[in-house]
């Protein structure tokens, strides 16, 4: 707990006098009775009365030590402190387009590409981990963040049938999903900035080519870790036929030229995943990238709390009051 007006603590310095005064000049202005003899009151034993005659001083040095804590602003916070720890700024650039529903992976090459990202977000809890999907077009499904339980929920809700419905174009542009990841990480500070880029086809669509965007990466001194996910030859893709799902085996046609130098020209590498097994060794390798400090800042919300002391404060001087006019009633003198 902190208090936001410190100075009013001296007010408790009146408590020195006002002691002071109590013990050595109030007596005196009480009310007295002569008596010829009191040796017969000598040992007579105390009433309770008499003995919690104190309490009313305590009541009221209580009151004003409360007030004065009141008048000092008590505050508590939760507040996070700055901090440093060791990571990245990485970037996942995800292919979002129809042909990510192949099943040449299990369950198909969406689902397994997102289970084994989840799973290198899961191991890299001091990073800072954005991800950018694409299909035809590109954006950003989550900034980069620290707060991977949000960018998960995120991850998990990446569908192909955005490009299926018509929300975004279907195809791939590898040039675009890269440019907008490297537009997430232009300004940060970190020392090692990476993108992971995966894709199952060749760049057909997008108005920036995969090797400009591979060039603005390399400037800016972001490294490009490029995967190319599908089996050789042909893949069993579902195609849906009326209200049926029919299955056709179509071939898969993945640019490894432009990937490969893609990585090739920012201090990558070029990866080929044709299974579920071959694409968690591939983030397992990447997950041994060099780390680099960053420095994390969280806010720090503080709130009045004041209450329980004004509220003890009036419970005390109500009772000090009640009992001067009742149990500890004077007899005028």
């Amino acid at each position: 707990m902190e208090f936001a007006n410190k100075g009013f603590f001296l007010l408790l310095l009146l408590l020195i006098p006002y002691l002071v005064w109590f013990l050595m000049f109030r007596k005196k202005s009480e009310p007295t009775m002569r008596m010829s003899d009191t040796n017969a009151y000598r040992y007579a034993p105390r009433s309770w009365k008499v003995t919690l005659m104190p309490l009313q001083l305590l009541l009221r040095i209580a009151t004003f030590v409360l007030v004065v804590i009141v008048l000092a602003r008590p505050q508590t916070s939760n507040s996070w402190k700055n901090e440093t720890v060791e990571g990245i700024d990485i970037m996942l650039a995800m292919d979002v387009s129809t042909s990510m529903l192949a099943e040449d992976l299990s369950p198909n090459r969406i689902e397994a590409a997102k289970k084994v990202a989840a799973e290198f977000i899961a191991g890299r809890p001091d990073d800072n981990i954005g991800l950018t999907i694409f299909a035809g077009e590109s954006f950003t499904q989550c900034p980069m963040t620290l707060d991977h339980a949000s960018l998960l929920n995120l991850l998990h809700s990446v569908r192909t049938d955005i490009a299926a419905t018509g929300l975004i174009q279907d195809g791939t542009a590898v040039g675009m999903g890269l440019a907008n990841a490297v537009a997430r990480l232009k300004d940060s500070k970190a020392k090692s900035k990476v993108i992971i880029l995966l894709t199952d086809g060749s760049n057909n669509m997008g108005d920036i080519s995969p090797m400009t965007a591979a060039e603005i990466a390399k400037s800016l001194g972001i490294r490009v870790y490029t995967i190319g996910v599908g089996t050789k030859g042909t893949a069993r893709y579902p195609l849906q036929v009326g209200g049926s799902v029919q299955y056709v085996n179509l071939p898969v046609e993945i640019d490894t030229e432009t990937l490969s130098s893609i990585a090739a020209a920012t201090d990558g590498n070029f990866y080929r995943a044709t299974n579920t097994r071959e694409l968690r060794n591939i983030y397992q390798e990447i997950d041994q990238l060099e780390k680099t400090k960053l420095n994390v800042k969280q806010y720090s919300k503080r709130y009045e709390a004041y209450q329980p002391f004004a509220l003890a404060a009036i419970v005390t001087l109500l009772l000090e009051i009640l009992l001067r006019i009742t149990i500890f009633r004077r007899i005028p003198s």
